[in-house]
């Protein structure tokens, strides 16, 4: 077995450990890890209700809501997405991964940096075109606009 086949066999296989401890029924590697992200999503929330319940909840001070630009342009085939925002945004790609998934589109391209600022350049799309009749850059931007609003207000971000 060579060196890019041992990597993709234990990269499944830590996928399938992922998808065993999300009690995930996906099939594919964007699903798994979708799901994955859901449940630590729900794993925190029931967290912070524990601490609200324990009254070592800290009531934060109101910061500004989220400096981030969005832009959407429309491909032959699909949408190239754009998402910039000046700091780190841990678990917003997740939520815009979802946002992307209720759309009907599929990630084709992207790059993301999650490190000092958040950054991401999709490229979305569907294999069948006509999947995408009726969607237009505006609807897939105010998708991802909703989605860092969700993902903001659940994260105490506004």
């Amino acid at each position: 077995m060579g060196s890019t086949e041992h990597k993709r066999a234990a990269l499944n296989d830590k996928l399938q450990q992922l998808r065993a401890a999300t009690n995930s029924s996906a099939r594919n590697k964007a699903s798994i890890i979708v799901d994955a992200s859901k449940y630590i999503k729900e794993l925190k929330r029931k967290v912070k209700r524990l601490n609200k319940d324990a009254g070592t909840s800290q009531s934060s001070s109101a910061q500004t809501p989220l400096p981030a630009q969005v832009t959407v342009e429309t491909l032959e085939r699909g949408f190239l997405i754009n998402v910039f925002s000046g700091k780190n945004c841990p678990g917003l790609l997740v939520s815009i991964l979802e946002a992307f998934e209720k759309l009907g589109l599929d990630v084709h391209d992207a790059r993301v940096s999650c490190s000092d600022v958040f950054q991401l350049e999709a490229v979305g799309g569907e294999n069948n075109p006509e999947h995408l009749h009726g969607l237009d850059a505006q609807v897939v931007k105010q998708a991802v606009l909703e989605a860092i609003k969700s993902w903001s207000e659940s994260s105490g971000q506004d």
